[in-house]
């Protein structure tokens, strides 16, 4: 499950940089070689980078590819109730940030849901939407691990100098 869940998140990624990628190039093409360009190629742009931004986001806490301070947690480790209390602590934490990007998120939603792009005329909340997605999958994610008592992954050791 969790293999299908990350390969549809790669995969929507990818189809956000591609999109992104394309769109700008006809552009500066159309700009540079025709001297006009496509109005909506910014917005597009624009939109589909703060998705790819917030689906690799969420995406990344699973595999535990966010930034870790490894250095300070593997001394930890020969002390497991140290180690299990900090395991918890991190978890609040991670629970707590995702609350409030979540909150925030919503709060910006739901303020420009009535207003709408300039050029393509989609609701201005598709941009804040998915920073509300992301922050409520995470906060679902380290509520799991919190009930089920999973370890912190400490994978980032080998790359601490």
């Amino acid at each position: 499950m969790k293999l299908a869940v990350r390969r549809a998140a790669n995969m929507a990624m990818a189809s956000c940089l591609a999109l992104m990628a394309l769109a700008v190039f006809v552009n500066v093409v159309l700009r540079y070689g025709f001297g006009s360009g496509i109005a909506a190629s910014e917005e597009v742009s624009r939109l589909l980078f703060v998705w790819m931004v917030f689906i690799g986001a969420t995406a990344a806490y699973p595999a535990g590819e966010h930034m870790a301070f490894t250095s300070l947690l593997i001394p930890l480790r020969a002390k497991p109730r140290a180690f299990a209390a900090v395991t918890v602590l991190v978890r609040l934490l991670v629970l707590t940030a995702a609350v409030m990007l979540a909150w925030g998120a919503w709060q910006q939603v739901s303020v420009s849901w009535d207003t709408h792009s300039v050029v393509l005329g989609y609701p201005a909340a598709l941009l804040p939407l998915p920073a509300l997605l992301c922050g409520a999958g995470i906060a679902v994610m380290a509520v799991l691990e919190l009930v089920r008592g999973e370890p912190l992954d400490l994978g980032h050791g080998v790359e601490v100098e």
